[in-house]
């Protein structure tokens, strides 16, 4: 394969990646978790060629410990019930508090009420006519499709959240069970909440772009509904996603554009799962986990609680040594530094920097000095 250059051979080599397993749809969580690690070669690939990174966890006998608890679903759907009760009162009564709503100048669409198969037909419908029509009262949508494109297949989004618009613009509400206790919630939930509230910004922003409509008329500030403190009484916060919006459409893009990549790949290899008639794996687990190693992975602490693959990368970065293991930012800091044990020679003088390290290696040097002067 390496000579063709026609139009559409990245999307052949995408079909060779994923061979005979079934390609795995994108959900909002799983767009979402693409902006956490936008730097990883491996995830892009594996996404961009559909391949369900669960599936390959577990058959390599390291599966992350992902999922909701029955409780913690139980509790999350009954705390969005209560919210949308009786057509949303109480998140109406959230919304005049947050964004100065006038009640009673409110309708209500329960988009889910036409069936699946147009749902996202009819969502097209609505907000083309709130955009077109300018509905200043303000209207109210419940579970709304939406659609975005993800390395070239549309991945359909069915959001639990209310999408609101109100003076010519449109909000994105994110309704989550984690609690706000004292005024403060837990800065890595709310974090992962603003990502996947940033999927569904960019997708109704994209889906007015198609309409002829202004994408901006998608506010960029999110409205999250919490539990306030140990109550099920729920609370509202603005939240701006901007800077999820651009890390978002930066690894959208990267994966749409995966010429360079695919390009860098050795020709015979694949991550084809080879599942049975069952869907269970079979190929040698030698055989993928040599695979997964042959591309570049950008391990970091915080891929825990945000890929699949985590607990793999996590093992083969203990076995390399590598500076990943330390987290983003000293990672950032070491520069060209890719393991623990070059860090430490070059600290402690045993290894002479390399071109472009004379820098990092002088300020480990400094580091070890005042190290050693503290110790002593």
């Amino acid at each position: 394969m390496s000579g063709l250059k026609r139009e559409g051979d990245h999307v052949y080599r995408l079909e060779a990646l994923r061979g005979t397993t079934p390609q795995q749809p994108h959900d909002a969580r799983a767009i979402a978790a693409l902006a956490a690690n936008p730097g990883c070669t491996r995830r892009a690939l594996m996404d961009g060629a559909g391949i369900a990174k669960d599936a390959a966890a577990r058959h390599l006998g390291f599966p992350a410990p992902f999922g909701q608890s029955p409780f913690a679903i139980t509790r999350g759907n009954m705390f969005e019930a209560l919210v949308k009760a009786d057509g949303c009162a109480e998140l109406l009564r959230m919304l005049r508090e947050v964004l100065g709503l006038p009640v009673a100048e409110v309708a209500y669409h329960d988009v889910e009420n036409v069936g699946a198969h147009l749902r996202h037909a009819h969502t097209r419908a609505l907000f083309d006519r709130a955009a077109r029509e300018g509905q200043d009262a303000g209207t109210l949508y419940d579970h709304p499709l939406l659609s975005l494109q993800i390395a070239g297949h549309t991945a359909y989004l069915e959001p639990d959240v209310v999408a609101f618009q109100l003076g010519g613009r449109f909000h994105i509400v994110e309704i989550k069970s984690f609690a706000v206790i004292d005024g403060q919630a837990d800065p890595a939930a709310v974090a992962a909440a603003a990502r996947q509230a940033a999927v569904y910004v960019l997708a109704l922003r994209n889906l007015l772009a198609e309409l002829g409509h202004d994408p901006l008329q998608v506010s960029h500030d999110v409205v999250l509904v919490c539990p306030e403190n140990f109550a099920n009484r729920p609370v509202a916060t603005l939240v701006d996603v901007r800077k999820q919006l651009a890390v978002l459409r930066r690894q959208l893009a990267r994966m749409t554009a995966l010429d360079r990549l695919l390009d860098g790949l050795p020709d015979d290899l694949t991550f084809d799962l080879r599942p049975d008639e069952d869907g269970r794996p079979t190929r040698p687990v030698a055989e993928l986990a040599d695979a997964l190693h042959r591309t570049t992975a950008r391990y970091a602490p915080d891929c825990l609680s945000t890929c699949d693959l985590c607990f793999f990368c996590r093992d083969e970065a203990r076995q390399e040594g590598a500076s990943d293991l330390l987290g983003r930012q000293v990672r950032d800091e070491l520069g060209g530094v890719a393991s623990v044990a070059e860090a430490l020679g070059l600290a402690d003088g045993s290894r002479d920097p390399a071109e472009g390290q004379e820098e990092i290696a002088r300020l480990l040097r400094n580091a070890e000095r005042l190290r050693r002067e503290c110790l002593n």
